[in-house]
């Protein structure tokens, strides 16, 4: 790191945009280059928008540069992004094969973990277009296209606006490009899965007043099975466990159906399982139901999800004179993200479908039976499609009073995504219930069909055309006897219908900059800026009409719909005070503010103010202070109701840790003494979090305000002149949010009542006369508070070259030392609760790395470093701390120790103008440790850890 339509039409826009800029592509070649075509030198770098020929801002930007993108062997933005050390845990990581909704699938950033919608993505200088959600995809950006990245880890909203909390990463485009570079790369898992490929062709070419780039991209992930890894191999026990824990990780919703029957001994009522092959209507066949007959769901879901991505990018400017140039990019990008989890666990009484006493496969004839059946036979696939189109043009020129230099552009920038989600695997509840109905074998077609021989149904597919295909949900997996969903291609495709969602939002940003300088201090020029920009944002997300009904078994959903605008005016001064002075070979000021006017909640006023001081030649010291904020986006405001089954712990239940059993709460909700958590299948849980048998709901909150913060840094830059090539930077930083919107958690709501004691916390609570808990709901509110701390420490050292070739140095280091997020005490007081080392909250991270040429010949090697982590306890699982006391209370977790991945990479440049390359990213295939909290992943393993070694080969070709 350097610091510093229609499916037709959709499909043929990459060629259409390639033919319509044929002929200015054609005529840039023609031209031949001028020395000095104009004078649109002056830059804007990242965190300033004044513009200069060199400025060095006072806030800690990093810079990753085209050559240090191919010295990795990662093919998207988010996977570079996500191993730089301020970045914190993945959104939505590729192993949360559970999420749901209009943003999974999408890769997405997160500084200093505050949350990848408190990162604002620009590319050059533009905002990345948003989901409803406020999450930008960085998906959409084709690494072919891209000639730099920067990432301002500071406040960035007196500048930018809304979302540049956290920071601001800015992707720089190629431009100027000349010649034809064509790039292919092939890897996969050393466990043989997982398979990688991308390609892509850049072409460009120079004239004296044009320039034009055209980029295309295709790459594509092959997803990766939970049961090709040891972590999730053995359900979410975890590797090494499996043994001592056998089973307690799979649910007893098993792919070979059970029913409460009198199979027990005694003839005790007890969850039984038919014999395979044997007749589902006599008692007598069936057995108790055994932990080694669970469903370990794990065997069909992805640990991590599959992508193919399709991308073009075109940049062009041309000088209309010397001053004044037209600028354009465009961009269409088609992703397609593939998700599997395991065949749903159907459970009769949730839905109210017992298999009919009038069924023809009921051993209980004439009187209903209530089963419990994973449908093993049809996993549920999500094929997630978004496609993306950008174009981001404008007029930038210069002119010149005097002395004093004016840069200005106007322009506009217009972002539209839209998405299709299609999916199968859950069953329609209408044909599932007129499935498990009356049925009767009918001799003359010699097959089970629904209703009756007085009353018949027809048999076919099409439940709107009245037909009907009979089930037997007690047929065990792979028991192809009639009525089983083994082997039967009509009961499948009634009980399984496609489901569709839909989506689209719209970006449109006008805005007008000018900048340069007012006039000359003594120690430089007085420099301003000053912009205004109106933006509008509308978007929605339409479930499938069975989600919106709940007429299926999938999550419930309604519509997200909702549009808001604003218009924003900033301005921002740089002001030189002393320069060439002993102990002030520099010091400057710089003040921005911003003032924001939203159309639906109001307006807001965000200011910075940092400084830049010299004492001597390579030593500089910078500080800032910014306000920030963030606005609710469309789905925090306007969106629908959905339903999620939670993994929590009940703190009423006595195997919970720390469990209030018996206390005023829980005898008051009704909770018997000594009643144990239930999970899927209304069976104890023996491991926590445990998930509800039970949907809960959530939604949106549309009288939500703005988040806000404040942003501190400090820090130095040390390049001593003694040590040439050597550069030291150490910086401070401190954030603190407030007023911020969170999801109000299940695990909170019941400490909020059951713990602690707040009846007012109770009312959304319902709960069954067992004491399980049936519903909940819990929507957003600007509840949240969070304060993080640390430091960054970097080092580049550019060694002196040698015979034995050029070695290059870098090391960086993100330090928390603190992470406290708000919680309440045991007597309902607000507090700051430590968080650093949990989850993906690691007190360290840091990379080494070492780069060596020599001749045609370079290596790369990087060790990305961990620090040790925690997780609370659970019952049933190691717990190495039992006994720990935090804020007064027992706080028993498990420590973990630190872990570090090593990536190698050889390069040679061949004579024909070709580079090839061979890597291995995690080269050691080391494993993360097993994490039964399952941070930012649906396994027990955290989801931004390597799942395995990648082997890769790469080539380039110019011409």
């Amino acid at each position: 790191m350097t610091h510093r339509h229609t499916a037709m039409q959709r499909g043929l826009l990459p060629v259409s945009i390639a033919l319509a800029l044929a002929p200015a592509f054609a005529g840039a070649q023609e031209a031949a280059p001028a020395e000095n075509a104009t004078t649109l030198d002056r830059i804007e770098v990242t965190g300033s928008r004044i513009r200069q020929s060199d400025i060095e801002t006072a806030q800690p930007v990093i810079q990753v540069t085209r050559q240090q993108i191919q010295q990795q062997g990662f093919t998207s933005v988010a996977d570079i992004l996500q191993n730089l050390t301020s970045a914190g845990s993945p959104a939505i990581s590729r192993a949360q094969a559970l999420a749901s909704g209009e943003d999974v699938g999408g890769y997405y950033i997160d500084i200093r973990n505050l949350g990848a919608q408190r990162t604002l993505v620009l590319v050059n200088g533009k905002r990345l277009g948003i989901s409803t959600s406020g999450l930008q995809d960085l998906s959409q950006i084709p690494v072919s296209a891209i000639e730099r990245i920067d990432v301002l880890k500071d406040g960035g909203s007196a500048l930018y606006g809304s979302d540049a909390i956290a920071g601001v990463v800015n992707v720089i485009t190629r431009t100027n490009f000349d010649g034809i570079e064509a790039n292919a790369y092939l890897g996969q898992y050393s466990q043989g899965d997982g398979e990688k490929q991308s390609y892509d062709l850049t072409m460009g070419n120079v004239g004296d007043r044009s320039s034009l780039t055209v980029s295309f991209e295709y790459a594509k992930e092959e997803p990766v099975f939970a049961k090709d890894r040891p972590f999730s191999a053995y359900g979410n026990v975890g590797s090494g466990y499996a043994d001592d824990y056998p089973f307690s990780g799979w649910s007893p919703v098993s792919q070979n159906g059970s029913a409460l029957l009198p199979c027990g001994p005694g003839g005790a009522l007890t969850w039984c399982t038919l014999t395979p092959g044997a007749d589902p209507t006599n008692p007598a066949n069936y057995t108790p139901l055994t932990p080694d007959q669970y469903a370990n769901s794990n065997e069909q879901m992805y640990v991590q999800t599959g992508i193919e991505r399709q991308s073009v990018f075109v940049n062009g400017t041309f000088d209309i004179t010397d001053n004044v140039r037209f600028k354009a990019d465009l961009q269409y990008n088609k992703r397609t993200t593939q998700q599997q989890i395991a065949g749903y666990p159907f459970q009769s009484a949730a839905f109210g479908t017992p298999l009919s006493g009038d069924s023809f496969f009921s051993p209980t004839p004439g009187e209903d039976l209530s089963f419990r059946r994973r449908l093993w036979e049809m996993p549920r696939r999500t094929e997630s499609k978004l496609e993306t189109f950008r174009v981001a043009a404008g007029f930038e020129g210069s002119f010149q009073i005097g002395e004093n230099y004016w840069d200005w552009d106007i322009g506009a920038n217009i972002n539209r995504n839209e998405n299709i989600k299609n999916s199968r695997g859950d069953a329609s509840l209408l044909a599932a219930e007129q499935a498990l109905g009356a049925s009767w074998f009918n001799p003359a077609t010699g097959r089970v069909e629904c209703g009756s021989a007085a009353d018949p149904i027809s048999y076919g597919t099409n439940f709107g055309n009245g037909e009907c295909v009979p089930w037997n949900p007690l047929a065990p997996f792979g028991d192809a006897q009639q009525g089983s969903l083994t082997n039967n291609p009509d009961l499948i495709a009634y009980l399984f219908p496609q489901y569709t969602d839909t989506g689209r939002t719209n970006s449109k940003t006008y805005s007008a900059n000018l900048s340069g300088t007012l006039f000359a201090l003594p120690a430089g020029d007085l420099g301003l800026a000053v912009g205004y920009e109106h933006r509008s944002e509308d978007g929605r997300f339409v479930p499938d009409a069975f989600a919106q009904t709940g007429l299926s078994t999938g999550l419930p959903a309604t519509t997200t719909a909702g549009a808001y605008s604003l218009d924003e005016y900033y301005a921002e001064l740089e002001i030189p005070v002393l320069a060439d002075m002993p102990f002030a070979k520099e010091l400057a000021f710089n003040i921005a503010s911003r003032y924001s006017d939203y159309s639906n909640f109001g307006n807001t006023t965000n200011s910075k103010f940092s400084f830049r001081w010299r004492p001597m030649d390579g030593l500089l010291v910078r500080g800032t202070y910014a306000e920030g904020f963030r606005a609710p986006s469309i789905n925090d405001l306007y969106g629908g109701i959905g339903g999620s089954f939670e993994s929590y712990t009940d703190p009423c239940g006595v195997g919970a840790t720390n469990s209030v059993n018996g206390n005023a709460a829980c005898n008051a909700a009704g909770v018997p003494l000594g009643y144990v958590q239930l999970g899927q299948g209304l069976v104890p849980c023996t491991g926590y979090p445990c998930q509800t048998p039970d949907q809960f709901l959530s939604g949106s909150n549309p009288n939500l305000t703005p988040e806000t913060a404040k942003t501190k840094t400090a820090g130095i830059v040390w390049s001593p002149k003694w040590v040439e090539g050597l550069d030291i930077e150490l910086d401070w930083y401190n954030y603190q949010l407030d007023n911020a919107i969170i999801s109000d958690s299940v695990d909170r709501i019941l400490s909020d009542c059951y713990v602690l004691g707040d009846a007012s916390r109770c009312a959304g609570i319902t709960r069954a006369a067992d004491g399980h808990i049936t519903n909940m709901f819990f929507g957003l509110a600007n509840l949240g508070a969070l304060e993080t701390e640390g430091w960054d420490f970097n080092v580049g050292y550019k060694l002196p070259e040698t015979s034995f070739g050029k070695f290059t140095i870098n090391w960086d280091n993100s330090y928390t030392s603190k992470y406290d997020t708000l919680s309440q005490d045991d007597e309902g007081n607000n507090i700051m609760v430590g968080q650093v080392g949990t989850g993906g909250v690691f007190r360290l991270r840091s990379n080494f790395g070492v780069n060596w040429t020599k001749g045609i010949w370079s290596a790369n090697w990087t060790a990305r470093y961990y620090s040790g982590i925690y997780e609370s306890c659970v019952p049933n699982r190691p717990c190495s701390d039992p006994d720990r006391i935090a804020n007064g209370v027992p706080d028993a977790i498990n420590r973990l120790g630190s872990n570090t991945f090593h990536d190698v990479q050889v390069a040679a440049k061949l004579p024909w103008e070709a580079t090839v390359a061979v890597g291995a990213n995690n080269a050691f295939n080391h494993l993360g440790p097993t994490m039964f909290t399952q941070p930012s992943s649906n396994f027990p393993y955290y989801g931004g850890f390597d799942i395995g070694r990648v082997v890769y080969v790469k080539y380039q070709q110019r011409f």
